[in-house]
């Protein structure tokens, strides 16, 4: 225990040797660190100062790292390498937007202190103490790095060499004694190096101060520049590369063999007709209605879907492979497929899509292949727009199928083919070429205006151009006037005129009459006698185009292309032709009532009030003024779609039902005719002219002149043959309408028109031309001739005054005409003998028997009207109130001869004059006593209350009767000068009459027109 005692004693004093052997280190290291203070001086002190008071962490000051030491020459250039890596850093800062002032860049921070330097390491004092060294350790300050070497001459030396000349005496607490192995100690010097603080290589700011607005606009410019320059590049590399391209497209191309563009050739033949029935068959038919025969381009079907003329080929519903095919019964190069649905109001049935198949003996097919597969044709969209299909080279074959693959509704086709016929060294009898070099071509607005001014130039003796008014888009609407003296209406030359393109898709009217004018003006230039006759005796005038604008339409969409209605009506949306006031309503109406010829002529009817001002299109008002300042005597327009002529009427007059008959036949007013009328009413001859006779026989001259409108065989373009195989009818009878231009025509003026249509095909190809001009030239010419047929003269007075607007009236016809204003006038007339009486206001109406031969020209029928004293007589009976005066008769003046006498007797013609004068004022007087009768019985029906008289000394008061009566209307009609008053007889026609009864009361006809 005391052993333990004296062990922790013995501890306990060497623990406290070693506390005071620290302290006595730790006050030498305060002396050595001054003494160093005072060699190093002010700057020394300064850097400690700031060293001492810097607020970086001591923990920075990190410990040296046992690498190899830089010079200073290198730890420069490191510095200012960093440096200089900062301020390209800096310079490389976004640039602000030009928009905003740019912001100047964030102040950087102060660089930091570079550390200090190691000195060198100082010699180890020799046989220093480890107590002394960690004393020494632990009083050391804190910025500074104890260095523990050991005492050598080298570190001798060189801690000598750094000592100033003068030397503090060391005290005994900075040297510790270390003993060694044997005993002995070695002092160890410790040396307290501080670490050097060096300044910043910059002492200025590192950046520069720069000007950001001249900044961002170089910047941008820069960036503008650039970004041309890198276009530019892309454009010229892209120029490049497209140069390149074509390079290799040509060298390809080069090598390819390039396919020959489609062949264009002409339509077969099925919308025209040319190719007939027989050439056309089908593998089936849904119905009788929709045969093969219906399977042509633009057929028409009826509104009746049940009846045997539907729009199109139907195939049977249930067959699987159906097919059509056409026989061209020759080897042809077949070029392309027309196809069309299903005309159908109700239904929208068309093909889509169909194979092409040909066979040279109807047995073997081909199908069509596009170099890969069988090539499948796109058909339509719709039922009415035509779709066109061309091969890319020509396939000659004599059989060609078409073979539906998909289709919409109902499977149902038509269509047309395209096929150019191969050269061949004989000609087939049926070709029919034209031996006239005319321009056989489609001309539009601008071709024709061109074409009607070259021909005017090459006979500017016979021709005129002029026009007749504009259309809705002020297109003229240019007419050509082919006579010998054109310009002025020659007295007794008639007037005639020929119209076309009154629908602007019906285009062969006017190319027709285009090759008229070029025929005309060639012929008689060449002496031709029958063109030279016609020219000369005939006032001659060519519309080819009434509806300008539609027909821009159409030719634009090109023959076979337009669809049946595309270009029909004008651009307000009017069909011309139906466009026209209707004057039957009119006529019919005063006629069932017998106002005619009294209160409603039965010529020249006037136009209902503001109906210019309705519902009526620009060229149809042209047109009436057309005709209303020319005295036209005959004319035709020019149609498509059909082929044959039609007449007037074309509207269908109304049935009288029985219960107007019952009335009529109550009042006792019905006249004869209308009587007749209704006893005809169930045989077709509502639609009659009185003129039936001549219309008909102007439509058949055309007809029967045309090439191939009488062919029997032919039929009809869409259904029944009405014609019955003599190309003519009245249009009433065929398809019945209201307001025509041939109604208008023939009521309201002198010109009797017929339409002509030339053909199924309203826009034949250019190929066909020649064709049809063959076929119609003749029909042409003759149907102007035909003016020439009937009587011609001249109405004057005795004075040799011609007398315009006389009213000429043939006997058996009730419809009259009117003469020019030269007081010439025309009337067609069949071969015969007519009674022809002119009239006139204020003249006495003359009566001629005109006779018309079967030789060509017209008979020459001429009136001399005196002036008549009725207006004179008239004046007398109002003065007179309207009483007849009894006329005492001329002493030795016979007895009238009695009615029916003159035919037995051979009389003069003045006596037969008078004789029908006779005869007319007894008619007249039989009527007059008709009238009383009826009058009679009238007021025998009629209660009546006795009259009431009252005497007075004075006066005497008469009360009549309580009978009303209504005021009797007087009417002065324009024809009383029919009736003169020359040689009246010796007994007084009227002492008959009571004059003291009440007039003859109307009755209240009420006129309105549906």
């Amino acid at each position: 225990m005391r052993g333990f005692l004296a062990t922790a004693c013995l501890l306990s004093m060497l623990f406290g040797v070693l506390l005071c052997a620290d302290e006595a280190d730790g006050g030498a290291q305060v002396r050595e660190a001054r003494r160093a203070a005072e060699r190093r001086g002010p700057a020394g002190d300064d850097r400690e100062d700031r060293a001492a008071v810097s607020d970086e962490p001591a923990a920075e000051l990190e410990k040296p790292k046992p690498k190899k030491k830089k010079t200073p020459q290198e730890v420069e250039a490191a510095k200012a390498r960093k440096a200089a890596e900062k301020e390209a850093k800096a310079k490389k800062q976004r640039t602000p937007k030009p928009t905003k002032k740019p912001k100047g860049p964030k102040p950087t921070k102060k660089p930091k202190q570079p550390k200090a330097t190691k000195k060198p390491k100082a010699p180890k004092k020799p046989k220093a103490s480890a107590t002394a060294s960690a004393t020494a350790a632990a009083t050391a300050p804190p910025d500074t790095k104890p260095l523990t070497q050991p005492s050598t001459a080298a570190t001798t030396r060189r801690a000598a060499a750094v000592q100033p000349e003068w030397e503090e005496p060391e005290e005994p607490d900075l040297v510790r004694r270390v003993p060694d192995k044997k005993g002995a100690t070695t002092p160890e010097v410790i040396v307290y190096i501080p670490d050097e603080i060096t300044d910043a290589p910059f002492p200025v700011p590192w950046y520069e101060e720069y000007d950001y607005d001249d900044l961002a606009k170089k910047k941008q410019e820069e960036e503008e520049e650039q970004a041309r320059k890198e276009k530019a590049e892309k454009a010229a590399k892209a120029e490049r590369q497209r140069k390149k391209w074509e390079e290799e497209e040509e060298e390809r191309l080069k090598n390819v063999s390039q396919p020959p563009e489609p062949k264009k050739c002409p339509p077969l033949g099925l919308e025209s007709h040319r190719v007939e029935d027989d050439q056309l068959l089908a593998s089936s038919q849904s119905q009788h209605g929709f045969a093969v025969q219906r399977g042509r381009l633009n057929m028409q079907g009826s509104s009746n879907d049940e009846d045997l003329y539907g729009g199109a080929w139907c195939a049977e519903p249930e067959e699987i492979n159906s097919w059509f095919e056409v026989d061209a019964r020759r080897e042809v190069e077949f070029s392309g497929v027309i196809t069309q649905g299903r005309n159908s109001e109700l239904f929208e049935d068309f093909v889509s899509s169909y194979f092409v198949a040909f066979s040279n003996d109807s047995r073997d097919w081909t199908i069509l292949h596009d170099g890969y597969a069988e090539w499948l044709f796109y058909g339509n969209v719709d039922r009415d727009t035509p779709v066109l299909n061309q091969f890319s080279w020509p396939v000659v074959a004599r059989y060609v199928r078409i073979l539906p693959q998909s289709w919409n509704g109902s499977l149902c086709l038509r269509a047309e083919i395209l096929a150019c016929p191969l050269p061949r060294s004989h000609r087939s009898e049926n070709e029919v070429r034209s031996s006239d070099e005319l321009d056989f071509r489609h001309h539009n607005y601008k071709d024709m205006r061109q074409m009607m001014k070259v021909i005017n130039e090459e006979c500017p003796n016979i021709t005129r151009i002029y026009n007749i008014g504009k259309s809705s888009q002020g297109l003229k609407m240019y007419a050509m006037e082919i006579s010998d003296n054109p310009g002025e209406h020659e007295l007794g030359e008639p007037e005639f005129r020929y119209t076309a393109g009154l629908h602007g898709n019906e285009v062969l009217g006017r190319e027709l009459l285009l090759l008229l004018m070029q025929f005309l003006c060639t012929e008689y230039k060449d002496g031709n006698p029958r063109v030279r006759r016609l020219v000369d005796g005939v006032r001659i005038h060519l519309v080819p185009s009434l509806n300008p604008d539609a027909y821009e339409l159409a030719f634009e969409a090109g023959s076979e292309m337009g669809n049946w209605v595309l270009g029909h009506w004008t651009e307000e949306g009017y069909d011309i032709f139906q466009n026209f006031p209707d004057l039957n309503s009119i006529l019919w109406g005063a006629e069932d009532r017998g106002w005619v010829p009294r209160f409603v002529p039965n010529h020249h009817i006037p136009m209902p009030e503001n109906f210019l001002n309705g519902s009526m299109a620009v060229e149809t008002k042209a047109i009436i003024s057309w005709m209303e300042r020319t005295p036209f005597v005959l004319g035709a327009n020019l149609q498509g779609g059909e082929k044959l002529v039609t007449y007037p009427f074309d509207m269908q007059r109304p049935q009288i039902s029985l219960s107007d008959s019952r009335r009529w036949n109550a009042n006792d007013e019905m006249s004869e005719d209308t009587w007749a009328r209704i006893q005809r009413q169930n045989e077709g001859a509502l639609r009659e002219t009185p003129d039936e006779v001549m219309f008909r026989w102007l439509a058949m001259s055309y007809a029967h002149s045309h090439l191939s409108m009488t062919e029997v065989q032919r039929g009809s373009c869409h259904g029944d043959d009405v014609t019955r195989g003599q190309g003519v009818t009245n249009g009433a009878g065929w398809k019945p309408i209201v307001g025509s231009m041939n109604d208008f025509s023939y009521l309201h003026t002198n010109c009797f028109e017929i339409s002509v249509f030339l053909g199924c095909d309203k826009f034949p190809h250019e190929s066909e031309l020649p064709v049809e001009w063959e076929n119609n030239r003749e029909a042409l010419l003759s149907f102007i001739e035909q003016v020439h047929r009937g009587i011609k003269g001249v109405v004057k007075d005795v004075e040799g005054n011609a007398l315009a607007n006389a009213t000429i009236s043939v006997e058996g016809i009730r419809h009259d005409i009117i003469t020019a204003s030269g007081g010439d006038y025309w009337r067609l007339l069949n071969p015969g003998e007519y009674r022809v009486t002119a009239k006139a206001d204020g003249y006495t109406s003359e009566t001629r028997l005109c006779v018309v031969g079967y030789d060509s020209g017209a008979t020459s029928c001429s009136f001399t009207l005196a002036k008549s004293n009725w207006d004179r007589i008239k004046e007398i009976l109002a003065l007179n109130g309207n009483r007849p005066i009894r006329v005492v008769p001329k002493a030795g003046e016979g007895k009238p001869t009695p009615h029916g006498a003159t035919a037995a007797s051979a009389l003069s013609p003045e006596e037969q004059h008078a004789a029908a004068q006779r005869a007319e004022r007894l008619r007249r007087l039989r009527i007059l006593r008709l009238r009383r009768l009826r009058l009679q019985k009238h007021r025998g029906r009629l209660p009546t209350t006795p009259a009431t008289t009252t005497t007075t000394p004075a006066t005497t008061t008469t009360t009549a009767a309580a009978t009303t009566t209504r005021k009797a209307q007087t009417t002065t009609s324009w024809y009383d000068s029919w009736f003169p008053v020359d040689n009246l007889p010796t007994e007084n026609p009227f002492d008959s009459i009571i004059f003291d009864s009440v007039p003859t009361e109307d009755y209240p006809f009420h006129f309105t027109i549906d």
